[in-house]
């Protein structure tokens, strides 16, 4: 199966990115654009095909691409972000996955998703329902992939801005976070504590190599013994605005 993956270059107005549940800091573009570089050259060194979307430069929080569009199977689910002023980044996304064969579908009104709550797993799909995913999001979602024959499953969120800046899963399924930043580890089959908060996060390049910040060396360590090669990457100042490995990239493997 071909691995891609779409990104999306910061806006040059990235520090006036939206934060929500942390304070906050300032942010150096030019450091932006050089992690952000590392991140997307950890892609390719691993195999992935990258694409680049139409970069959005009046849209601050555009280089978090995966919150516009969630595919499954060979659908794409172009999302309505949960915060307005993101909404227009979805223009660009949907270019994206249409050039690349997906069979588009919308998240309609009053409905919200953003991608960033979508967490993913072998037919079963968490939906995060807190401040920018709503009861209606998730219905027509669950509508959308039924037919793909996906279990969607409803996920109480109040810590964190996304279900995915709280958990993400290995590649035996198992969800792994941070759980101060947990509401109910119970909703899931399988669930492995970290230590770091970065260390939540987990992009899964290959079946054995997993693509995590460098800020959660602990977590690493664990990883590691468990068998998996860590790529880490300083995607320090996107942490800054509540993002984390899994929002800058959408990894598509359907098609």
């Amino acid at each position: 199966m071909t691995r891609k993956a779409l990104v999306r270059r910061p806006s040059p107005r990235i520090a006036e990115g939206l934060v929500t549940h942390i304070e906050r800091s300032p942010i150096d573009l030019d450091l932006a654009m050089r992690q952000w570089q590392g991140y997307v050259d950890a892609l390719k060194n691993a195999g992935w095909e990258v694409t680049e979307v139409e970069p959005a430069a009046d849209c601050p929080d555009s280089a978090f691409v995966e919150d516009a569009v969630v595919v499954y199977g060979d659908v794409a689910v172009v999302t309505r972000p949960g915060a307005v002023e993101r909404r227009p980044e979805v223009v660009g996304a949907e270019k994206s996955v249409r050039d690349a064969g997906y069979r588009v579908v919308h998240i309609e009104a009053p409905g919200t998703l953003d991608g960033g709550d979508v967490l993913k797993f072998d037919g079963k799909v968490y939906v995060g329902k807190g401040g920018r995913t709503n009861d209606d999001g998730i219905r027509q979602l669950r509508e959308h992939l039924a037919p793909l024959g996906a279990e969607v499953v409803a996920v109480p969120l109040t810590k964190v801005l996304h279900l995915k800046s709280a958990v993400t899963a290995l590649p035996d399924g198992t969800v792994i976070g941070y759980e101060p930043l947990v509401d109910d580890a119970r909703v899931f089959d399988k669930f492995l504590a970290v230590p770091e908060e970065p260390g939540s996060h987990v992009v899964l390049l290959e079946n054995d190599r997993l693509l995590m910040s460098s800020r959660a060396p602990a977590t690493a360590d664990i990883f590691r013994d468990l068998g998996y090669d860590v790529v880490p990457v300083d995607i320090g100042e996107f942490e800054k605005l509540e993002g984390c490995v899994t929002c800058l990239s959408v990894r598509m493997r359907g098609i």
